[in-house]
């Protein structure tokens, strides 16, 4: 069962989390770098200080490219035309009465000669790693490195 919206997960007595649907992008350079969004280091987000994909939350209404395409005019300021589909993670949060929630993830190609009309809207910096730093030298969020790890090892995953 899929339940939509959002809820709230309390941390500690001083702040609470959102929990909701949510689409991100793996953005790769076409010089096989990734780019990456270092969050804000603020207590109301999920793993604050950490790097991670740009994305977010599904608003009602939105599918998750729409979402996806909205969170980067946001986040970057960038249109993107091409999206290709890469996995989704379903979390089980019933213990925590917040239901059941989905992150998709989706590849968005970009040329290195783009980053320069990007404009970073949210989080503290926005920054290009290799697939060897990001994965070994980052902290990231949990879920994205998950993800990066599977799109950035894929040669060794599978048939």
């Amino acid at each position: 069962m899929h339940i939509q919206g959002t809820s709230t997960i309390f941390v500690g007595a001083r702040s609470r989390l959102s929990v909701g649907d949510a689409a991100a992008a793996i953005i790769v350079l076409d010089d096989g770098r990734y780019l990456l969004q270092l969050r804000d280091d603020i207590e109301p987000i999920w793993y604050p200080g950490h790097w991670g994909c740009f994305g977010g939350s599904v608003e009602s209404g939105e599918d998750p490219v729409e979402t996806l395409r909205r969170e980067l005019r946001e986040e970057l300021a960038v249109e993107v035309g091409t999206e290709n589909f890469f996995s989704e993670f379903q979390f089980d949060l019933t213990g925590f009465n917040c239901g059941r929630y989905y992150r998709k993830y989706y590849v968005v190609p970009m040329a290195v000669s783009d980053m320069s009309r990007l404009r970073l809207g949210e989080g503290a910096a926005v920054e290009a790693f290799d697939s060897d730093t990001m994965l070994g030298a980052l902290k990231i969020t949990p879920y994205d490195a998950f993800a990066l790890f599977l799109h950035a090892r894929s040669s060794r995953i599978g048939l």
